[in-house]
């Protein structure tokens, strides 16, 4: 994708309604967050590499999903992306990249953070300041709207972390996983900038933001205007130099489309755009291991207020029962591939006419092989920003992307494919109804898939007359930001022209044990269907098992892997689509062989096609 002349002219650093305040170059100064700012630490090693990049880190991608600030429609959010993008990114370094990403979520800051500006502005370290008195969630609780408090989010607890049903009721949850910042601060100026990156983790700097940056298509990039008037904030991931000339590895929030699949090289050591004289970073508390985790509850005057506006106990504990016990009987969210009219698409051996599950290992678990995590970046949470019925998509999408990782080894992009754009286009059922996992590794094979920054999950299907309409497929925006009540907040978006798709060269369906473990085990995880229940939704750690008579199938989830406890029972490690605060962190497991809810009858799988997806392949070599 290309930018082409179209030029982004609201400022997301800091809004030109702050010129009362005092200002500098853009930048806003506030004393007291100068004066709460963490001191400068020493760095642990002070020896520089000429190359560095937490993307590739000793063979390991240290960062999180790349992500696109103006969609579904323009907000001036870079201060809100890059903040949660630094925090997140420094989580997965300190958690050694083992286990799915933590994904903090920038709504929180937009709908919360009322000292910042919202969609027309903001600060990091201000952001920072939110983070650590008041903490934040992650995006399974608190998805991305485009919007904040001054246009149509405002900080309700269900702007922190919501559930709903398909009764079209939301609620706050009662209790989910939040994280803290510990400490925060400044830094300026090439050496400490490059201390910092190195020794500790991703920074973000603001710099000025130029036309010829928005056509940026890739190379160490120089602006030649000498514009230092910054108004945009971006992440440092890391250094280098090619052929004598110094750059500085840049993430931006616009999405994988653009630049250097979302990145950026800035020449280094001249303040370019501005960029060696403000930058910020935050580290987290350890809040995400075992026996250390901060569990919030819901406050009672949160409580009493969402009873007096929407009936809260009746919500959760009545509609939402009522939901899962009709959901046995009636409703689905995904169809059996047995209805499937199509045909498989099989090139090569199966591995489980060349394995023998007897020979593989008793534990294997995709999101931690020799001590990387190819498991896709996030666990999802179908049910916000509303209720849809899209874990037929869910699942296949993240199943397909863990193999893409796993192809690739983990090491440059992370893949996520969007959701979104497979409904605007309604290929394989709808929110309402569900539909055909195999169609999705179908539809994958024909058309290709899209990156997640090309349509941001809404989780709600589209017109009819819009279906599959180019800016339904994959969208950017440009500003100013929407005003609330304003009658069209797409007048300028547009469609991306020629987006990057990623292909599926095989797929087919499956069932069994042994099955199962010789295609996880060779090709990556699967999705497979079984029978949602009310004890199911109530879940919250072990080995599941269930005993139910299973008539049909009535939800995927993605299987990542296997194990066996030490009483010898066997089980299977299930991604879900519930969020992070369902389960074990968005997992499960459940008995292998029997009361399993039916997950050995029909599961499908796809294999990317790394040729037609235009990538290299990088072998694994414990297979």
């Amino acid at each position: 994708m290309k930018f082409g002349i179209k030029l982004i002219l609201s400022l997301c650093f800091i809004s030109l309604s702050f010129a009362e305040r005092d200002m500098n170059d853009g930048h806003w100064v506030n004393t007291e967050a100068i004066v709460n700012a963490s001191p400068r630490r020493a760095p642990k090693e002070t020896d520089i590499p000429e190359n560095f990049s937490w993307q590739n880190k000793d063979g390991v991608n240290y960062l999180t999903l790349v992500k696109n600030q103006h969609i579904p429609q323009y907000c001036g959010s870079c201060w809100s992306f890059a903040t949660t993008s630094v925090l997140s990114d420094r989580i997965k370094i300190q958690r050694g990249a083992i286990g799915p990403d933590i994904n903090l979520a920038p709504q929180v800051l937009l709908s919360c953070d009322k000292v910042n500006r919202g969609c027309y502005g903001g600060w990091p370290l201000l952001a920072y300041k939110f983070i650590q008195e008041n903490g934040i969630t992650d995006e399974t609780c608190s998805p991305y709207l485009a919007k904040s408090y001054r246009n149509g989010a405002d900080c309700e607890a269900e702007h922190i972390c919501k559930n709903c049903n398909k009764f079209g009721e939301c609620w706050p949850m009662e209790e989910y996983p939040k994280y803290y910042v510990d400490d925060y601060g400044f830094v300026s100026g090439e050496e400490d900038m490059l201390e910092e990156v190195y020794n500790w983790g991703p920074i973000s700097c603001t710099v000025a933001l130029t036309e010829e940056l928005h056509n940026y298509t890739g190379g160490i990039f120089e602006d030649k205007t000498g514009r230092k008037n910054r108004d945009h904030e971006v992440e440092i991931v890391g250094f280098g130099e090619e052929r004598g000339v110094k750059y500085w590895e840049i993430r931006n929030s616009w999405g994988s489309n653009w630049g250097e699949e979302g990145f950026f090289k800035l020449i280094r050591g001249v303040d370019n755009l501005g960029i060696e004289t403000n930058c910020s970073w935050g580290n987290a508390i350890n809040t995400w291991d075992e026996g250390k985790q901060v569990i919030h509850r819901i406050s009672d005057e949160d409580r009493t207020k969402f009873q007096k506006e929407k009936l809260y106990q009746h919500i959760k504990y009545q509609f939402t029962r009522r939901d899962l016990e009709e959901d046995v009987h009636n409703t689905r969210c995904r169809n059996d591939n047995d209805n499937y009219s199509g045909e498989q698409k099989i090139l090569t051996p199966r591995p489980h006419e060349y394995l023998n599950s007897k020979d593989l290992p008793e534990n294997w678990d995709w999101r931690n092989i020799s001590g990387i995590s190819y498991a896709s970046t996030w666990v999802t949470n179908q049910h916000v920003p509303e209720y849809c019925g899209s874990c037929f998509l869910q699942a296949t999408t993240a199943s397909l992307a863990d193999r893409f990782n796993i192809h690739r080894k983990r090491t440059d992009i992370n893949f996520a494919f969007s959701v979104q754009s497979l409904m605007n286009c309604r290929f394989g059922g709808l929110c309402k109804t569900g539909g055909h996992p195999i169609e999705v590794y179908e539809y994958a094979h024909t058309d290709g898939l899209l990156h997640n920054s090309c349509m941001n999950y809404e989780s709600q299907d589209i017109n009819e007359e819009d279906r599959c309409d180019p800016i339904n497929v994959c969208r950017d925006c440009k500003g100013p930001s929407f005003a609330e009540g304003e009658e069209d907040p797409l007048q300028n978006c547009w469609a991306v022209e020629n987006p990057t798709k990623f292909y599926a060269s095989e797929f087919g369906q499956l069932s069994g044990v042994e099955e199962m473990k010789a295609e996880i085990y060779k090709r990556g995880p699967i999705s497979c269907g079984i029978k949602t229940t009310p004890s199911l939704y109530d879940y919250k750690g072990g080995i599941y098992s269930e005993v139910r008579e299973i008539t049909d199938l009535t939800h995927e989830i993605s299987v990542v892997g296997w194990g066996k406890a030490e009483n010898g029972e066997e089980y299977w490690i299930g991604r879900n689509s519930w969020g992070t605060y369902w389960g074990e962190n968005g997992f499960f497991k459940i008995s292998m062989y029997e009361n399993n809810l039916g997950i050995n009858r029909d599961c499908t799988f796809g294999v990317p096609d790394m040729k037609r997806s235009g990538l290299d392949e990088i072998s694994l070599e414990q297979q």
